[in-house]
């Protein structure tokens, strides 16, 4: 599974290794063996009860059933189907409500109890329904297998209960895992067009600080901070030929801080959203240099007059707060002239590598701003390695991020700022933490699901070894191979079926809760295929195992000759 996922996210499998755990293995058998010893003190206390002739006896009897009355059956479904109604209304339509983690255990508890009375429930008068359905109910050996469906009444509501709450589980896990690796792959593409960023400070002052240290500036790092990033590698030896595509970009630093962009509504914000740093000065760009950034990366350009000013934002949460400011004809003061919005929302788009689209904003404003030197906050430098393969372009890395680099190092002992992202460094750690919570996603819906199949499995093996009397009585009335083969499919069917019914239901409102809190990553987009592989994973391990036990059940219960 490991080898799996990390193909999923084509992750370096290099040094994969497989480790058995000693102590692991010690622990699990002896937990097996405890689970297995309570299991045999339980059982023995429990036949010690019964007499011998009881024992003899007892695969002829049926299960007493409790639950007769089928008026009150129907009120425990209404009850149990109002109590999910409201679990699923909390997860969907209250989801704010849901803004502490540990309110979520009271929609999860309302599941559970629903799922329990709703098979409680259906236990109890579905037989009584099908019996005054005199076509359905006469028909071939429909009689049959609805009372052997009924014989385990009581043990059936429990294992049904499990079985359909480990099922929602897979579902919902495997969907939404699925649809987060879709996602964060997708954007992961999307946020790194380009192998290189650097920047380095402009304008350096007399002291900065640098890995938490305050440390003085020199003359030759102030004079280095006024020169564009690629006089700064030249200067320090580094051959430039090793990059193509090459493009440098000032950003300045305005006068306007986040708070004196929203305005008006900046009071209404500061009452939500109090943790904001409203006194953070907005970032500037230039339209043309803007653009020859988008070009590269091959996202949309944009053209403004001079009276214009565009934001830029592609951070879901902070583009809403923007927009409404921008919906009130926000007005700019930038350099001494004022500036009006081309758009009365945020255009998407950024100009530094990221892990996701996390870019809370960046005004373009016209060439002709009069932006000075001295507001000048940092050099970008953007372009790809020339290179062909991933080692070249991993040598090409090494020289300008690794710290024992010789280029680096004289950098660092100027005590120039020059730092940087790149797309190999960004893939790495997105993809160990995806591949992580993939990894997770997919162990836990396949176990549950297997473990889900197997119980349904040993259940109706078990019950096929048991009720073997009972076909054979149905072959002395007159019932052919056929028609008894027939019988135990739709019986073996049924149970693995009712349960997965309203896994399903669930899971639609599950998965529908888990892409809320994953919007910020992942989008309803990425749930269509994930649905597909879900389906498919799913009906390949549950199919196996309901093939399995109809082919078992039938060995079982065949007539020896």
């Amino acid at each position: 599974m490991s080898i799996l996922v990390a193909r999923m996210f084509e992750a370096d499998m290099s040094d994969f290794t497989f480790i058995f755990s000693k102590d692991a293995c010690i622990k699990t058998c002896i937990y097996f063996a405890i689970m297995y010893f309570a299991v045999i003190i339980f059982n023995t206390f429990t036949i010690s009860r019964y007499k011998l002739i009881d024992l003899i006896n007892a695969n002829k009897k049926n299960e007493t059933v409790k639950i007769k009355n089928p008026i009150v059956s129907l009120i425990v479904l209404a009850v149990g189907v109002t109590i999910l109604s409201w679990a699923y209304w909390k997860v969907t339509g209250g989801i704010n409500s849901l803004n502490v983690f540990s309110k979520l255990l009271q929609p999860i508890l309302a599941g559970i109890i629903g799922t329990i009375l709703i098979f409680w429930s259906l236990s109890g008068f579905v037989l009584r329904i099908i019996q005054s359905m005199k076509n359905i109910y006469l028909k071939g050996t429909n009689m049959f297998v609805l009372r052997q469906i009924n014989n385990k009444i009581n043990t059936m509501v429990v294992s049904m209960s499990v079985i359909c709450l480990m099922l929602f589980l897979t579902i919902s896990i495997l969907s939404s895992g699925l649809a987060l690796r879709e996602a964060m792959t997708k954007e992961l593409n999307e946020v790194t067009p380009v192998d290189l960023n650097l920047y380095k400070s402009a304008n350096l002052q007399d002291t900065y600080t640098r890995f938490g240290k305050e440390q003085i500036s020199t003359e030759e790092a102030k004079e280095d901070s006024k020169k564009p990033i690629s006089y700064t590698l030249k200067s320090n030896g580094y051959d430039m030929n090793n990059l193509k595509d090459v493009i440098e970009v000032a950003i300045y630093e305005s006068n306007i801080t986040l708070g004196d962009f929203f305005g008006d509504k900046l009071p209404e914000l500061k009452a939500k959203f109090s943790m904001m740093k409203y006194d953070t000065t907005e970032e500037i760009i230039k339209i043309s240099d803007y653009n020859k950034i988008a070009r590269l990366y091959g996202i949309e350009e944009y053209e403004l007059k001079n009276d214009e000013y565009i934001v830029i934002c592609d951070f879901d949460s902070m583009k809403v707060l923007r927009d409404g400011a921008l919906a009130d004809g926000n007005i700019l003061n930038i350099a001494g002239k004022e500036y009006k919005s081309k758009y009365n929302e945020c255009k998407s788009g950024f100009i530094l590598l990221s892990t996701s689209h996390t870019n809370i904003g960046i005004i373009l404003v016209p060439d002709d701003c009069n932006l000075t030197e001295d507001m000048k906050e940092k050099h970008l430098l953007v372009a790809n390695y020339n290179a062909k393969t991933d080692e070249e372009k991993a040598k090409i890395e090494e020289t300008l991020t690794n710290d024992k680099s010789e280029i680096i190092n004289n950098i660092i002992h100027k005590g120039i700022m020059l730092d940087g992202l790149t797309k190999i460094s960004i893939t790495e750690a997105s993809v160990g933490l995806a591949t992580i919570i993939v990894f997770i996603a997919i162990y836990l819906g396949i176990v549950f699901l297997i473990a889900s199949a197997a119980i349904l499995a040993l259940k109706q093996l078990t019950e096929s070894s048991d009720n073997k009397q009972r076909y054979t009585i149905l072959r002395k009335i007159g019932c052919d191979e056929k028609m008894i083969n027939k019988s135990l499919f739709r019986q073996i069917g049924i149970f693995f079926i009712l349960p997965l019914i309203l896994a399903v239901v669930h899971s639609v409102f599950g998965i529908k809760f888990a892409m809320t809190i994953m919007s910020e990553v992942a989008s309803t987009k990425q749930l269509l295929p994930s649905i597909i592989a879900t389906i498919i994973i799913f009906g390949t391990i549950y199919g196996a195992y309901f093939i399995a036990t109809y082919m078992g059940s039938k060995n079982i219960i065949k007539e020896e000759n």
